[in-house]
């Protein structure tokens, strides 16, 4: 995958329906994940969205295709479980950010991913698809009933063959209850300063975190995500521009209230099984996000409904967690899966990557890169 950043089109950014509904394929899997952090965290929901919004632009205009813009879901997971604080969670972002532009400068990545092996990758999702999920059931233990109306709305968008979009419609109908309780939010343009609302923290949490989630990034957003454009579009995306372009993001965005994001594999096939099928689809996209970082402010975070939240988390930890079945060595995934809920997910990816190691030098077990 050396070759150019995107294959050459007069058509790198179209505007029509394929583009516009496209957008929502990104989404998807954005803004429930988002919201939740905003709930349970400091993170401030406008910065953030003003954050996606404009990398959603430069990268559909960089690139010239649909190319997804996704929280870092290991910190993210972590953070919304309360396994990180908000400052470790921007300590960790700007690791992660830093390993991603060595990585990009010295075109290390592709051996990094090798040696940390798929199983091991996979366990790591499952980790933190185990830890929402843990999560989610406790909140929606809180209010029985208000879970059970949620379940029974993903139920139904199931149904009607919106699976994917299911968490995005639980989304929308805590966002309706929020405004029925808060009332309309009112306009705002998100106030820039250096880290708005406290500072990163450096500690072992926040470098086992990061460890965790570069476990993620390598796999599913540069590999994963350079393949698929080959697949699906026939673009040459380099691995390395990838990274490049991830820690970027994370280093310009964090210190001034932004999240950790990455590209990844799920938002592309999302934009794509939607219509996108160029940059067009991140432009509308990122004008959406910025027109609802205008309106995200205010009280309307404090009235969402904690027991659809926990809906929320369950729904997006399924297909997180769903992903282990691809694993080529699934004791092993589910080992790193089960020793993350328990102890944690820095140290289940030590323990993995380093067993994945020595199974694979000193007992000739062969593993799929």
């Amino acid at each position: 995958m050396a070759g150019s950043t995107a294959v050459e089109t007069s058509n790198r950014v179209r505007f029509d329906a394929g583009e516009v509904t496209g957008a929502i394929g990104d989404s998807v899997t954005v803004l429930p994940i988002v919201v939740a952090l905003a709930v349970t965290t400091r993170v401030s929901l406008p910065h953030a969205l003003l954050f996606f919004g404009v990398f959603q632009v430069v990268w559909g205009l960089r690139y010239g295709l649909p190319i997804s813009v996704e929280p870092m879901k290991a910190l993210a997971g972590l953070a919304i479980a309360g396994g990180l604080t908000y400052g470790e969670l921007l300590g960790a972002g700007l690791l992660a950010g830093v390993v991603l532009l060595a990585l990009a400068a010295t075109g290390t990545l592709s051996r990094v991913e090798s040696w940390i092996g798929t199983p091991v990758i996979r366990g790591v999702q499952l980790a933190v698809a185990l830890i929402l999920l843990r999560m989610g059931v406790e909140l929606a233990l809180g209010a029985p009933g208000a879970a059970a109306g949620g379940v029974g709305i993903a139920a139904v968008a199931i149904a009607a063959g919106y699976r994917r979009a299911s968490a995005l419609v639980v989304l929308g109908v805590g966002v309706a209850v929020a405004l029925l309780s808060a009332g309309l939010p009112s306009v705002s343009v998100p106030a820039l300063g250096v880290f708005p609302r406290g500072g990163p923290a450096f500690t072992a949490g926040s470098v086992a975190g990061a460890l965790a989630q570069l476990a993620m990034t390598v796999g599913n957003a540069a590999v994963a995500t350079a393949l698929l454009f080959e697949d699906l579009l026939d673009a040459d995306v380099s691995v390395d521009d990838l990274a490049g372009s991830m820690g970027g993001m994370c280093l310009l965005s964090i210190p001034f209230g932004g999240i950790p994001m990455c590209h990844g594999s799920g938002g592309l096939a999302g934009k794509y099984a939607f219509g996108a099928r160029t940059g067009g689809a991140n432009v509308v996209l990122g004008g959406g996000y910025l027109l609802a970082a205008l309106v995200a402010g205010g009280g309307l975070l404090a009235a969402f409904p904690m027991a659809l939240l926990g809906v929320l988390l369950a729904l997006i930890a399924v297909p997180l967690g769903d992903a282990a079945r691809e694993s080529d060595a699934l004791l092993l995934t589910v080992g790193v899966g089960v020793l993350g809920l328990l102890v944690g997910v820095g140290v289940a990816f030590l323990v993995g990557a380093t067993a994945h190691w020595v199974l694979g030098r000193w007992f000739r077990i062969g593993f799929a890169r």
